[in-house]
């Protein structure tokens, strides 16, 4: 299990944006890693407005927000288009980054899958704040008042 000050477990997964990406691409920003059930879904869909309509306030703070799920590219393309997101999401459809992450497990009634975390990496590639089980109404407030006290 991942926590606050450990190294952040690196990536190489498919982008929205049609390129590979991983971890060192961040390096000497803050990253909002965020992982979600389900493009399209309620909260899902409310979490990546939220962060979509605070990104300048996020970007202002030195960091980028990425989204991580395990649906595919094509997925993330309608998603992003129906909600002109305008930030990248990563496509995990082994789970292995998201389980890397700990952001993998019981869901209650919807069973064993990609739990609401998000974690804030640090310039430095540590994990500088972990979020679990997030509520998605409210979420992108939380994280840029943490990015304006890690400042």
């Amino acid at each position: 299990m991942l926590k606050e000050g450990d190294k952040a477990p690196d990536f190489n997964l498919d982008g929205s944006d049609g390129s590979k990406h991983a971890l060192k691409e961040f390096n000497g920003k803050y990253l909002v890693l965020y992982f979600y059930p389900k493009d399209n879904t309620p909260g899902c869909t409310i979490e990546a407005n939220e962060f979509n309509k605070r990104l300048s306030d996020i970007r202002k703070l030195g960091a980028e927000v990425v989204g991580v799920s395990k649906d595919d590219l094509k997925s993330h393309d309608k998603f992003k288009k129906k909600y002109d997101l305008e930030f990248l999401l990563l496509s995990d459809t082994s789970s292995e980054m998201i389980k890397s992450y700990g952001a993998y497990g019981d869901r209650g009634i919807f069973g064993m899958g990609t739990l609401r975390n998000t974690y804030i990496i640090g310039k430095d590639g540590k994990i500088a704040k972990i979020y679990e089980k997030v509520s998605p109404k409210g979420h992108a407030s939380e994280v840029i008042e943490f990015l304006k006290s890690a400042k």
